[in-house]
């Protein structure tokens, strides 16, 4: 629902103080490349493009004034600044999955959703992409929403929010007396 990639059968959204359940959906679209990021579980990446250019399709198709420059850059704070150039189905799975991190980061979005933004990395990489979200979310004053099984990478966090077994519960696992309760 976040992500307004589907609607809610009751209830609203409302994503930066605006209801998402009024707009149509080409206003949908236009929110979604500028108000989110998404870093799907696996790359995506468009493998005819470069990896500098599967960074900046986001950006091209929402009209934002990032520049190249700032592709560059983030591609070179995930450790791919020596691969801008090579074509998306030229590298390897970690990688690929760093540059649609960058891509999922390039239109410095209100929300990021992120679906196991680690799973494909080795765990050096995986603490600098979480340092880097964590940074980006202070410096942007942006929302990331992580699904992961791993939460030991993400350490400290404002909010931990787990899902056993279809429910929701506030913290890592539910205590006794929620499981009890439910």
């Amino acid at each position: 629902m976040i992500g307004l990639l589907d609607s809610p059968t009751n209830g609203k959204v409302f994503i930066d103080g605006i209801d998402t359940t009024k707009l149509n959906d080409n206003k949908i679209s236009s929110f979604r490349n500028k108000k989110l990021g998404f870093i799907f579980q696996f790359s995506n990446l468009l493998s005819d493009l470069s990896v500098l250019e599967n960074v900046l399709l986001p950006i091209q198709i929402a009209g934002i004034n990032s520049t190249e420059k700032d592709a560059r850059d983030l591609l070179k704070v995930v450790g791919l600044g020596d691969q801008i150039h090579k074509r998306a189905n030229k590298i390897s799975g970690g990688q690929a999955q760093r540059a649609a991190i960058a891509r999922g980061l390039i239109n410095k979005p209100s929300i990021v959703l992120a679906d196991e933004p680690t799973g494909n990395l080795d765990s050096v990489t995986s603490n600098t992409i979480v340092q880097l979200m964590k940074s980006m979310a202070r410096k942007l004053n942006q929302t990331f929403i992580v699904v992961t099984h791993d939460r030991e990478h993400f350490g400290d966090v404002d909010r931990i929010i787990t899902i056993k077994d279809g429910k929701a519960f506030e913290g890592d696992q539910p205590s006794a007396m929620e499981i009890l309760a439910k």
